[in-house]
């Protein structure tokens, strides 16, 4: 079931190392996604890949001339094929540092993107809060100028790498206005509560800043910039997700197929029989749109990620949604095997529950989506 998409070599070549990463930790894959702290052995072979490089420039020491959101795509599909917790460990290297790539000062791009590619550091954002998800201009962090210096006071919620990361970029009010300021995790008046966990496991917790003094070159890039370089992360790494979402939607199909070749039901193998060859069918037709569009915005976000982000927020929304579906219906092709706890199409069937919601919900897209639609509409009815 290989890509219907041609990639060229450069990429073929990353896919390959992603594919030999993802297969190596195979082994602690079913322990590493249930963890809510970094798994020191996914870390170490993580690291000992070179993969993270890829989500940095060169620059900075990173693989190639700039962060490339296809890059970033193929490498992801691999992960989240065999592990969750792989998937997001690479992805959060970018996410969490792509404002400090574009909006850092000389000096904290230096001193830390290095570590970020090296995974000597782990990078982590800051955005949502307990009573803010997607209206993020609801926020009530708050960053000041006091004594030339930046005070940061807030609480951050529901925050991928909490806890284990070296640095966040907090979001937050200055003003009227929204700045992202880049935080060391062991700054004084940081501290870290995990009141929850999700039903595919995350490192996942609660930053709380309490009168938190950082240098004011801290503030990433101008006051007020805040949205901005959050765009530019989403147009970067939005697409990324549907990637990760094909991966995990792959590995359940193949994981249905397996058991409904090799199980026999009223003399004939369960995949002859009944619905199960249509649902079968029907997800294989369904990972490869998914995969096609994925990829062609991908490439698309690589040249020009911000003209491509309608074409990746499609891709995100298609792809996650199909993850749900094709899990879904791989559980039910198992029928009780699918249920069993944990069982490899248990966990993909709780990962692929998430992604329709983290990095924008479906329904949040949709209506971007639909404003955009009826918005170009009136402009070329005007201009004719």
């Amino acid at each position: 079931m290989s890509s219907r998409f041609e990639l060229s070599q450069k990429y073929l070549d990353l896919q390959a190392e992603a594919r030999a990463l993802a297969a190596a930790c195979a082994d602690i894959a079913d322990r590493a996604d249930e963890a809510d702290s970094l798994d020191p052995d996914v870390r170490t072979r993580l690291k000992e890949s070179g993969l993270a490089a890829v989500l940095v420039a060169a620059e900075y020491g990173g693989r190639f001339e700039a962060v490339d959101s296809l890059a970033a795509t193929v490498v992801r599909e691999a992960l989240a094929y065999e592990s969750g917790h792989l998937d997001s460990m690479f992805a959060m290297q970018g996410i969490g540092s792509y404002a400090v790539s574009v909006g850092g000062s000389d000096e904290i791009r230096k001193e830390w993107l290095p570590k970020v590619a090296a995974l000597e550091a782990i990078s982590a954002i800051g955005l949502t809060e307990p009573d803010v998800g997607s209206d993020l201009r609801s926020i009530t962090t708050t960053v000041e100028e006091k004594g030339g210096e930046l005070v940061v006071n807030g609480h951050k919620s529901f925050i991928t790498n909490a806890g284990d990361a070296s640095f966040y970029g907090i979001l937050a009010k200055e003003g009227d206005a929204y700045s992202l300021v880049f935080v060391p995790a062991d700054t004084p008046g940081v501290s870290v509560a995990k009141p929850h966990q999700i039903i595919a496991p995350h490192v996942l917790g609660d930053v709380i800043l309490d009168d938190v003094h950082v240098p004011l070159a801290n503030r990433l890039g101008e006051p007020g910039a805040g949205f901005k370089l959050m765009l530019a992360t989403l147009a970067t790494f939005r697409v990324s997700v549907a990637g990760a979402a094909v991966g995990v939607a792959q590995a359940a199909l193949e994981e249905a197929v397996r058991h409904a070749s090799q199980r026999e039901q009223f003399g004939m193998p369960l995949a002859r029989l009944g619905g199960v060859p249509a649902s079968l069918a029907t997800s294989w037709v369904e990972i490869e749109m998914a995969r096609s569009l994925t990829y062609r915005a991908a490439a698309a976000a690589a040249h020009d990620p911000l003209g491509a982000l309608d074409l990746s927020s499609m891709a995100k929304v298609g792809a996650t949604e199909v993850a749900g579906r094709v899990t879904d219906r791989c559980v039910q092709v198992m029928g009780r095997f699918g249920l069993v706890r944990g069982s490899k199409i248990e966990r993909l069937y709780r990962e692929a529950r998430p992604m329709r919601i983290y990095e924008g919900s479906t329904e949040v897209i949709l209506d971007s989506l639909a404003k955009k639609l009826v918005k170009d509409r009136a402009k070329g009815a005007t201009k004719k």
